[in-house]
């Protein structure tokens, strides 16, 4: 990510702080569409990223094509596309974010979003067919969001809902293990949380996941969401991921880590 993307999200993220979490669902959608309008059309992308165009130029684009939009949802996209990216896939992938953020601060504390999301991204990649069936470049907008809606309508929140039917929308040429992961994550920050997923031989029962997070967060200094994942093949142990960071502490690994200094 570039200085001038990182500088940019910040500046988004703050205006979207300033708009508190009322509508956030509401905004965040329409976030996405605006977010898929203008992935769909290379002279828009070009436009809307091109740096040496003026922010009010920028201005009249989004209220002549998005004129229909909520006055906040106008007000973060302006405030988006008149800031400096590195690439015009920054800029979309700024857009998508702030939407998700949107999204996860009108579900309130104690919501669920990041835990349904995890869950959603893992029924995806255990099951081949589903998993092309929602990320195959084959398919039609249509048909994948018509098939994200038959899976979670009513069994998940309409957060969840709203995130999954953009991401299988608009991939951007990404697998929708990473885009749901992706996704998980930003929702987690926006509540002030980390994501660690957790791989046991075994489940583990509440209080041993209640010590883990507490010892994990003390040493992180931040709250975190645990997401338990089941694989006989470590044998024992834990396996902890908290971003690009593993704690293996499996037996398969041990046993790995043993062979190899045998033979060497």
């Amino acid at each position: 990510m570039g200085s001038a993307t990182r500088e940019s999200l910040a500046q988004a993220r703050g205006a979207l702080a300033q708009l508190g979490s009322k509508d956030g669902l509401a905004i965040g959608e329409e976030l996405f569409k605006c977010a898929r309008v203008i992935g769909d059309s290379a002279q828009l992308r070009s436009a809307l990223a091109d740096p040496s165009a003026a922010a009010q130029d920028k201005k009249a684009v989004v209220t002549a094509l998005f004129g229909s939009l909520g006055a906040s949802t106008r007000e973060l996209l302006t405030e988006i596309v008149s800031s400096r990216w590195s690439t015009q896939d920054d800029m979309l992938a700024g857009i998508e974010e702030i939407g998700i953020r949107a999204i996860a601060a009108s579900a309130g504390k104690g919501s669920s979003v990041e835990a349904e999301l995890f869950t959603f991204g893992a029924a995806v990649s255990s099951d081949a067919e589903l998993e092309l069936a929602v990320g195959s470049k084959l398919g039609s907008s249509a048909s994948k969001s018509t098939l994200v809606s038959s899976l979670l309508k009513g069994k998940a929140s309409a957060q969840t809902l709203a995130i999954v039917d953009h991401l299988v929308q608009q991939p951007r040429g990404r697998r929708i293990g990473e885009l749901v992961r992706t996704a998980a994550s930003l929702v987690a920050d926006q509540a002030g949380l980390s994501i660690a997923t957790v791989v046991s031989a075994a489940p583990l029962s509440v209080a041993q996941l209640d010590r883990l997070r507490a010892g994990l967060a003390k040493s992180l200094g931040r709250d975190l969401q645990l997401n338990l994942v089941i694989d006989p093949s470590i044998i024992g142990g834990l396996r902890v991921q908290i971003g690009d960071d593993v704690i293996d502490g499996s037996v398969s690994t041990r046993i790995t880590d043993l062979r190899l200094k045998l033979v060497s």
